[in-house]
């Protein structure tokens, strides 16, 4: 069957025309989706952002930037062994609240995460073990760490305590959440 150039031409003007019906469609829902968007959702409260500074009770509040930056940060530098808020080498100490504080030293505050990161010791706090745990002292060692600074380090403290408010149970509950 042989078609002419006016029914080719229709059958192509018709096609166009379904296809312009369907992003008729489809455009309103993009819209919707690039006003609401993950980053705006991610907006929290400031009682949400807020966590203990040091030992002594101290609180800082962080934004929701430099929570995300904390957030890129760990997941270069420390997301391979502890995504999600668990130690894969260890499944007994994850990065929940109730973990971190029953550490000695308590490591519950941003003060003493970043102390921790710096030159980390066993959970007792009895030995280092910057010779296995990447940490500042070591950075050579551990190239993920090299480029690092204290604000980077702060920045990761403050997502690592922020988290558990955001996620819950999930953060630092294991791989029954994965």
């Amino acid at each position: 069957m042989r078609h002419t150039p006016s029914t080719f031409m229709a059958s192509v003007f018709s096609s166009l025309r379904q296809s312009l019906k369907g992003l008729l469609v489809l455009i309103p829902v993009l819209i919707g989706l690039a006003v609401i968007s993950p980053a705006q959702a991610a907006q929290w409260d400031a009682e949400t952002l807020t966590v203990p500074a040091d030992p002594s009770g101290t609180e800082v509040t962080f934004t929701d930037r430099e929570i995300d930056a904390g957030r890129k940060v760990f997941n270069t530098s420390c997301g391979t062994c502890h995504a999600g808020g668990i130690t894969k080498t260890n499944h007994n100490v994850g990065l929940d609240p109730e973990t971190l504080a029953l550490a000695t030293p308590a490591r519950d505050n941003v003060e003493a995460l970043v102390d921790y990161m710096k030159d980390p010791t066993s959970y007792d706090g009895e030995y280092s073990i910057a010779d296995l745990h990447p940490s500042m002292r070591d950075a050579e060692l551990y190239p993920a760490m090299r480029d690092l600074d204290d604000e980077d380090l702060r920045l990761m403290a403050g997502y690592i305590l922020v988290s558990p408010k955001v996620q819950g149970t999930a953060w630092g509950g294991g791989k029954i959440y994965f």
